[in-house]
């Protein structure tokens, strides 16, 4: 990490952040402020000191405010591309720590980052390797996150959830999964890059089918769409089949490769569909057998 207007030495930080320099030091050593060293001098980023100094704020304003946000998504960003992970999780348990449920996290935080990553890429100011690097990052990320969206007890009903075949995607899969079990669904989650058949063998074994939910980022895939939604339809006929993703324009688009409703781009708005569904379901839910 080179001194660069983007980095600070441990004593600017300390100054920063209106603690002591060994406190800072000892943050750096124990892997809460994430640093490199530069000969016999550590850097770090400036981005990260912001971060700590947003931890650093009382609850209610850690949790408040636009300008903290941003800040946070920044941090966590700069954080993804560094491939830095333990950096990446110790922005998390802060945010986690200032009052943020974990569904806030990944729509307001996690979410973001990665969509602000896939944005700079296509434009080409970050490179393949940029992206994939972020990428495993967030998957480790949202692995990790996982086990705090699980609810015991009764579900209100099951949702399957995938990525149509040739589309490698699995990150919109893994999130919007996470989110429905955070509202008290069962998910069946088969990840990216599924194949229909397999798809639709999955289906006999659920127990009140809410709905099939396909992610679709990947553009040149409406054919594969359209025999998975058909394969669907034969398979259960009165399931009601959901799709979305960025290779996913429009409503027209959605019904035009068969699906009953376009969720958008968002995944809390597929979430608002689900609940949806599910308040419109009847008493006894085939299980597509």
């Amino acid at each position: 990490m080179p001194d660069t207007p983007d980095t600070l030495g441990l004593k600017e930080a300390a100054d920063q952040l209106g603690l002591h320099y060994m406190t800072v030091y000892r943050y750096v050593r124990t892997g809460r402020l994430p640093a490199s060293r530069d000969g016999l001098v550590w850097r770090v980023r400036a981005l990260d000191v912001k971060a700590l100094q947003v931890a650093q704020l009382p609850p209610s304003l850690r949790r408040s405010g636009s300008m903290v946000a941003e800040q946070s998504k920044e941090a966590l960003e700069a954080r993804l591309l560094a491939g830095d992970g333990s950096g990446a999780w110790w922005l998390i348990e802060e945010r986690l720590g200032a009052g943020m449920d974990p569904a806030e996290v990944l729509t307001g935080l996690l979410s973001p980052a990665i969509r602000s990553i896939g944005s700079r890429w296509a434009e080409g100011d970050l490179t393949v390797a940029d992206e994939h690097r972020a990428t495993a990052v967030a998957q480790r990320i949202i692995g990790r996150l996982g086990f705090r969206f699980g609810r015991p007890g009764h579900t209100r009903g099951t949702v399957v959830l995938t990525s149509p075949a040739g589309d490698l995607h699995m990150l919109p899969v893994a999130i919007v999964a996470d989110l429905l079990r955070w509202r008290g669904f069962e998910v069946v989650e088969l990840g990216a890059n599924t194949p229909a058949d397999a798809l639709v063998n999955s289906l006999g074994s659920v127990d009140r089918l809410v709905a099939v939910g396909i992610a679709s980022t990947t553009t040149g895939l409406d054919e594969e769409i359209i025999r998975t939604v058909k394969a669907v339809r034969a398979r259960c006929p009165d399931a009601t089949v959901l799709l979305g993703g960025s290779a996913i324009r429009s409503a027209a688009h959605s019904r035009q490769l068969g699906a009953d409703i376009w969720t958008g781009k968002e995944g809390s708005t597929v979430v608002e569909v689900v609940e949806s569904c599910a308040d419109k379901a009847p008493v006894g839910w085939s299980t597509g057998e």
